[in-house]
């Protein structure tokens, strides 16, 4: 199978492509110099797409394991698979060395999106800063409650807004990889239908050459030596006649 049509290259490459995308973040992390909020966000992000990246690699190995078990039925030796297992050991450690220097600043992450109990905490923080600053002399508590209320809105609304692109984001990495595999399925099942065709073909094949192996040794029996000799010969005329035909005429 050509690197273009097997699944496994098609993966790789959607992984790959992921990946650089991954390092172009990290590298943005690590060179701009953003607020604490931004920076915790930005944080998260990479995390959770360290952890997709992980799991898909993970899934890349289950499937090279089943390959080298077989490789003769996927077309394979060991040293394809040699290459393929160590692109997967390099693409671990470059989205492990990512991991690990996030996990290292500070902010530690461990789903693929914010959870449900980290918003309620960074929604219960806003009251008590709220009424941190209402014991404050001079403070306008009309105006300020409604400042309030629209901050809180306007933050809820964010947080919930990227809440949903990264679960829409996780969801069509979901779909490409589900399209992936069934595309290997379907590739692996029609494999299988050929090869038991041609088992069938070449049985059936087998059986008729022995059946004509046997008529012919009969024959040979009863005809006996002066009968061979003349077979022989019919055969080397028939065998001139057929020559003269093809090539002289």
């Amino acid at each position: 199978m050509t690197p273009a049509r097997d699944p496994f290259y098609i993966v790789k490459e959607e992984i790959q492509g992921s990946i650089d995308k991954l390092q172009a973040s990290f590298r943005q992390w690590e060179q701009t110099s953003l607020d604490i909020g931004e920076r915790v966000r930005l944080t998260k992000e990479l995390l959770a797409s360290c952890e997709s990246l992980d799991w898909q690699v993970d899934e890349l190995d289950k499937a090279i394991a089943v390959a080298a078990k077989d490789p003769a039925r996927y077309s394979l030796d060991e040293t394809e698979l040699g290459k393929r297992r160590k692109w997967t050991s390099i693409a671990r450690k470059q989205v492990g060395t990512i991991r690990r220097t996030l996990e290292e600043s500070g902010v530690k992450g461990s789903s693929v999106t914010p959870s449900l109990n980290g918003v309620r905490q960074e929604l219960m923080r806003l009251p008590n800063d709220y009424a941190s600053k209402a014991g404050r002399p001079g403070y306008n508590t009309s105006q300020d409650d409604d400042d309030f209320i629209s901050s809180e809105s306007d933050r809820q609304l964010l947080l919930i807004k990227q809440q949903d692109e990264e679960l829409d984001e996780l969801s069509a990495s979901v779909e490409r990889i589900g399209g992936i595999g069934l595309t290997i399925h379907d590739e692996l099942v029609g494999q299988e239908r050929i090869l038991g065709d041609l088992s069938l073909e070449m049985d059936t094949t087998s059986n008729r050459l022995d059946f004509v192996q046997k008529k012919v040794a009969v024959v040979m029996k009863k005809a006996g030596a002066k009968g061979q000799i003349m077979m022989i010969g019919f055969l080397i005329v028939l065998f001139i006649i057929l020559f003269v035909l093809v090539f002289f005429t």
